[in-house]
């Protein structure tokens, strides 16, 4: 069966991390193309107030949210099973909850690698394995990673949560090869610095850093190549360079 990702309306797209930030931002560009929604968050209440956001703005979609720690091995194949039992197969899947906390290797807490990687791999790795059987029965579909430009370059400050962002690349490249002989893309996604709420109050009105609707336009303008192409890396930084 071949999947053409041109035609987004009505596809079943699966957003972690889904009421804020890029996660926000993606999940509201999908609702603009006409596809259905499957969104979680661990805060229930900025949760729904997103979903009554998109919802009221975009009426003739669907959108379905359930709050989920994806940090815990047991809640992340609970929101999995929760889609299963819903939809045929997911269509695509951004896997966009993570976490950051700054620090070094020699002097962060400890524990910080485990959190890190809890969050930023393991939620990625358990959602996906619990979907995928579906997907590559139906033979089509696409998954996005969000990774980081720290995936690809160490820095200062960086510590455990560099480590589990180059995990999560090396996570992407192993899917991707698996996944070629079911015709499901699968692609990385590299952002720098974008403006979310761990900015705070950041002035942005020079335009600084990035926009969390930049990293979604790329994500929803990936899905609409034809079916034999694919967009493995989008790397996204600001204009001046990251900070």
């Amino acid at each position: 069966m071949n999947f053409n990702q041109s035609n987004i309306k009505g596809k079943n797209i699966v957003v972690t991390g889904g009421s804020k930030g890029m996660g926000k931002a993606i999940a509201t560009a999908f609702a603009a193309e006409g596809a259905n929604l499957f969104l979680c968050a661990r805060n229930t209440a900025q949760l729904n107030k997103t979903v009554a956001e998109i919802q009221q703005q975009y009426q003739d979609v669907t959108v379905q949210s359930t709050t989920a720690d994806l940090s815990v091995k047991e809640e992340t194949i609970a929101f999995g099973n929760w889609i299963n039992n819903q939809v045929a197969a997911v269509d695509i899947l951004v896997n966009n909850a993570g976490v950051f906390l700054p620090g070094s290797v020699h002097n962060e807490t400890d524990g910080m690698l485990e959190q890190m990687i809890q969050t930023n791999l393991y939620s990625a790795y358990h959602l996906t394995r619990t979907l995928l059987p579906a997907m590559m029965q139906h033979k089509q579909g696409y998954i996005f990673n969000i990774c980081s430009i720290a995936s690809l370059q160490a820095y200062s400050n960086g510590g455990s949560y560099s480590i589990s962002k180059f995990a999560m690349m090396g996570f992407s490249k192993n899917l991707r090869e698996e996944l070629k002989p079911y015709n499901i893309k699968v692609a990385a996604v590299y952002p720098g610095a974008v403006l979310t709420d761990s900015w705070g109050s950041y002035d942005n009105s020079h335009h600084r850093i990035m926009e969390a609707t930049d990293i979604a336009a790329m994500i929803v303008a990936a899905c609409k190549l034809s079916v034999g192409a694919v967009m493995e890396d989008i790397i996204l930084r600001p204009l001046l360079g990251d900070l």
